[in-house]
């Protein structure tokens, strides 16, 4: 797993290409408490510890922050999806009452309990069109892509089984990948009809 650690000063705007991953170590930080928000761009929240082999926890974007009083103890890394933009001296929210990891990690856990690979992946892909995608005429976009391997992480199946299902949803003409493009094209009545809609 490569990545860069985030400065020790913190900083009021930190760019990062699509594909460049930064850990955000609390240890390395010690008492000091930050606040990262992001200001453009989409980024993966995950935990760089080996046993849960990079394990999903949020999907951040423009106006979510990441408290580093929150992380565990081992930190945790972020990846910028798009180019990313964000700063690691923002003043935490408060009284809000809304952290966007913990919506996250709880919308992605509830998921993972669906009864099939299908659901799961159904449920995902809405998900995250409902969040971080926009309807642009017929279709939705998301902005970036996932690896089969990532979603199936995500999904709790193997990347096999990934493939296939994406492959069915291509030919059912409700997905579009289209090439020279970094994003996807998902069918609005995929994510309408997508298990756990109501409650994203």
């Amino acid at each position: 797993m490569s990545f860069r650690f985030l400065p020790d000063q913190p900083v009021a705007a930190l760019r990062m290409p699509a594909g460049q991953t930064v850990l955000l170590d609390p240890a390395a930080r010690g008492s000091q408490t930050s606040c990262l928000e992001v200001l453009e761009g989409i980024a993966r929240v995950y935990c760089p510890c080996e046993e849960t082999e990079g394990m999903t926890l949020a999907f951040l974007q423009p106006g979510d922050q990441l408290r580093t009083d929150r992380l565990c103890s081992e930190g945790v890394c972020v990846e910028a999806l798009t180019p990313l933009l964000f700063r690691s001296d923002a003043e935490p929210v408060a009284g809000h009452g809304f952290d966007p990891v913990n919506e996250w990690t709880l919308q992605l856990l509830r998921i993972r309990h669906l009864g099939s690979a299908e659901q799961r992946l159904h449920a995902l892909l809405g998900l995250l069109v409902r969040r971080l995608g926009r309807r642009c005429g017929d279709w939705c976009d998301l902005p970036f892509r996932l690896t089969h391997e990532r979603i199936a992480e995500l999904i709790g199946t193997t990347r096999v089984t990934t493939t296939r299902l994406l492959s069915r949803i291509r030919r059912e003409e409700l997905l579009q990948v289209p090439s020279g493009e970094i994003g996807l094209r998902l069918s609005p009545a995929l994510v309408e009809s997508a298990p756990l809609a109501a409650a994203a």
